[in-house]
């Protein structure tokens, strides 16, 4: 079985297909396959019914075909989701979409919520790209969380992070390099929930 991306891209039409609520719960039943029979049951709900929210999925490219098995005169047509998450691409929202440009308070958390979401922009142009040439994306991901003794502590850390980061740019950065690749880094930071803790982690993607 062909392994699925983490996550999907969802556009415009993808993103109203997922907030359909029954839709939403088909998705959510087919991280593995199943079948219209096989959901009906699960969900209580027509097979008539469930194979025509199966069909409207499967067209906005939610769902992927896994296997057909023949039982008597029918053939059942086994499914899954495409991916084993979904993320709205913020170009779905057109000129209503996020412009860090726009934003003049560059400490602001609508600066952070804009930058954020041209990064999942960028990087779904990239995928798509890297997809169509049978390439893998050159990817670098870093995650951690500190916890400050005060306002002082946080503001002289990010004084110092950025310091760090510029000189670490002004170092490697070549404008004339042969063959060189440009890459963007964005760095932010926010106040860590405290029921979704994570651990520290740095994970790079070639």
């Amino acid at each position: 079985m062909i392994e699925r991306p983490r996550v999907h891209l969802l556009g415009a039409e993808g993103a109203a297909a997922v907030l359909h609520p029954l839709r939403r719960r088909i998705l959510e039943g087919l991280n593995e396959p199943d079948s219209a029979s096989g959901l009906s049951k699960r969900l209580g709900l027509a097979r008539q019914k469930i194979n025509y929210h199966l069909r409207e999925l499967e067209r906005e490219g939610l769902l992927e075909l896994v296997e057909e098995r023949k039982k008597g005169n029918c053939v059942e047509r086994l499914v899954r989701a495409t991916a084993r998450a979904f993320v709205l691409n913020p170009a779905a929202l057109g000129a209503l979409g996020a412009d860090p440009e726009q934003i003049e308070d560059r400490f602001s958390s609508a600066y952070l919520v804009a930058v954020a979401s041209q990064a999942i922009h960028d990087v779904a142009v990239l995928r798509e790209r890297a997809a169509k040439a049978d390439k893998k994306l050159a990817t670098f991901t870093m995650q951690t969380e500190v916890r400050f003794a005060s306002a002082e502590e946080r503001r002289a850390f990010t004084e110092e992070l950025a310091n760090v980061v510029a000189k670490l740019a002004a170092r490697y950065h070549d404008e004339k390099a042969p063959g060189g690749r440009r890459f963007r880094f964005v760095v932010g930071g926010y106040p860590a929930l405290a029921s979704e803790r994570r651990s520290s982690t740095g994970k790079e993607n070639h």
